[in-house]
């Protein structure tokens, strides 16, 4: 599968690029950024990859598929013009600023006949699937709790197409649906900070009532100078501790790629593995591979195969229902029904 990458930012260069050239069945065909140190660094780490100036320059070199990673409110109309060339699609999160939006981006996918898959990676972080792994463990599943705090100021996206919900939580709220499947009802808090581009939160606590029973709750901050990924969950068999670190993005900043050692990449320290208490007693649990590169081997199948598609852009939607509503709770000092 020929892949075009628009956008050469963090998300670009970090979260995407690594992991695309991890996959054996994906050739980089191409990068869109305009900003001339971003093309110096296409060129120092990416040596061969054609660079150009828009999405249209980057569908011209002949490609299947293009990643849009490019700032939120760029987004649909990327979308809308990569689906219109009949180019299948991979598209950030958010990839659209409510689900009226996103349901508006499924149709056209639909009737183009393209594939648009929303990258939700983080349904591969270690944490989670070692949590998914000790569920059976643990019995009816009760309460559930998932904080992700990073102090990271710089790197808020703000104003009215921004925020940490959006961001993150589009991620952490992905999560659980994922675990425990649709929400039934959702309340939220989120703290807000007035920027030049407009008023944005900055960290959220959201709480949701699965279908199934089950209650979760979310929340992150990203300017309180305090890092943490932490998991909790609660079952009538026991419970599962974990206070982890955000483990491939760690390698990555370290200069280490999922290419270099497939084997060993995606594994949570030793010392920060997490805790099962069970009446058996409590015991380590070993740490499960987080794969990012396995979203692509999965969408490249599909575009290649007709395999399932990794994370299809309808349950993306579900996800910024949720997040839809969590605004609105905060907004309105209401608990949201869906």
């Amino acid at each position: 599968m020929r892949l075009g990458l628009a956008g050469y930012g963090v998300g670009g260069r970090w979260f995407h690029a690594p992991y695309i050239q991890a996959v054996e069945a994906i050739e980089l065909a191409g990068v869109v950024t305009r900003d001339p140190g971003r093309k110096k660094l296409v060129a120092e780490e990416l040596p061969g990859v054609p660079v150009v100036d828009s999405l249209s320059e980057l569908i011209d070199l002949g490609v299947d598929a293009v990643t849009l990673t490019t700032p939120p409110e760029t987004r649909r109309e990327l979308v809308l013009e990569a689906v219109g060339r009949g180019v299948h699609v991979i598209a950030d999160k958010p990839f659209a600023p409510d689900a009226a939006a996103g349901r508006e981006l499924v149709d056209a996918a639909a009737r183009a006949g393209v594939l648009l898959s929303v990258f939700q990676n983080r349904r591969w972080d270690s944490d989670l699937l070692t949590v998914q792994g000790v569920l059976p463990e643990l019995g009816e599943i009760w309460r559930v709790e998932s904080r992700f705090d990073l102090d990271e100021l710089g790197t808020l996206e703000a104003g009215p197409s921004g925020g940490l919900l959006r961001d993150l939580g589009a991620h952490l709220v992905d999560q659980v649906l994922t675990l425990f499947g649709p929400a039934a009802r959702v309340s939220a808090h989120l703290d807000w900070v007035d920027q030049a581009e407009g008023r944005t939160d900055c960290g959220f606590i959201v709480s949701v009532w699965h279908r199934n029973g089950v209650h979760s709750t979310v929340s992150a901050s990203k300017i309180n100078h305090v890092a943490a990924r932490q998991w909790r969950v609660y079952g009538s068999a026991g419970s599962y501790i974990s206070d982890g670190t955000d483990t491939q993005t760690r390698l990555i900043l370290d200069g280490v790629r999922p290419a270099d050692d497939p084997a060993t990449w995606g594994y949570e320290l030793p010392e920060r593995l997490g805790t099962l208490s069970t009446a058996e007693g409590s015991r380590t649990v070993p740490s499960a591979q987080g794969r990012y590169q396995d979203f692509y081997a999965r969408f490249a199948a599909a575009v290649d195969d007709g395999a399932p598609q990794p994370v299809p852009a309808s349950e993306a939607v579900a996800t910024i229902e949720v997040l839809d509503a969590a605004r609105r709770s905060d907004a309105d000092g209401v608990t949201v029904q869906l």
